[in-house]
């Protein structure tokens, strides 16, 4: 268990590209949420969601933003606010497939840096990432601005551990912890290989 952080599952989007509620797909016997709520039940010991309104089909606790149309740096700003712990991390409910050993991983190299985040493919991985509960004064003076609203514009104002998708190859062989289902041809693709997987289990 990672004692001092909680997971905070980002389960809020309007879902515009998948066309309807990502979070209550079933992939497999798993709702994406819930997949994702059972892997973080596994390591932290609180798990929040962030939801723009209260949703009903998980028995965790809730956070709503306080910001409407605010994105993930909103969904990050209220459950920053309502955490106790000096840390969160932030995952998409779309990433059913994140690895235990990835997010050990990522913890290990807090020390003393504001949020550490994963760079795939030369691009940061800012929902499969840690922040530090000080970062919220920061989130909330760009809500508050006129720039843009987004997590990115969050890092380039923080002291940022970025970690290297080489530094994680030996936890995710084929880094399918930053998978994310945005599309309904992500969604049927992976949906394809969680069968063939059952299949090969069965066999």
């Amino acid at each position: 268990m990672i004692e001092n952080c909680t997971a905070v599952i980002m389960a809020g989007g309007n879902s515009r590209r998948m066309g309807q509620d990502k979070a209550g797909l079933r992939l497999g016997n798993q709702t994406l949420l819930q997949s994702v709520s059972a892997v973080m039940q596994h390591l932290f010991p609180q798990v929040l969601i962030s939801v723009r309104q209260r949703r009903g089909e998980s028995n965790l606790p809730q956070v709503c933003d306080t910001l409407a149309d605010g994105g993930p740096l909103a969904g990050l700003e209220a459950a920053l606010g309502a955490v106790a712990t000096p840390w969160v991390f932030v995952v998409a409910c779309d990433m059913p497939f994140v690895s235990p050993a990835v997010v050990n991983n990522l913890a290990r190299q807090r020390g003393e840096y504001q949020a550490v985040v994963p760079m795939v493919g030369g691009q940061p991985q800012p929902l499969a990432a840690f922040y530090a509960r000080t970062c919220a004064d920061e989130a909330r003076a760009i809500l508050a601005g006129n720039g843009k609203h987004s997590l990115r514009a969050l890092l380039s104002r923080l002291d940022v551990c970025y970690v290297d998708a080489a530094e994680l190859l030996a936890d995710d062989p084929q880094l399918r912890s930053f998978i994310d289902l945005d599309t309904p041809e992500d969604f049927s693709a992976a949906s394809s290989q969680q069968e063939r997987k059952q299949w090969n289990i069965c066999r």
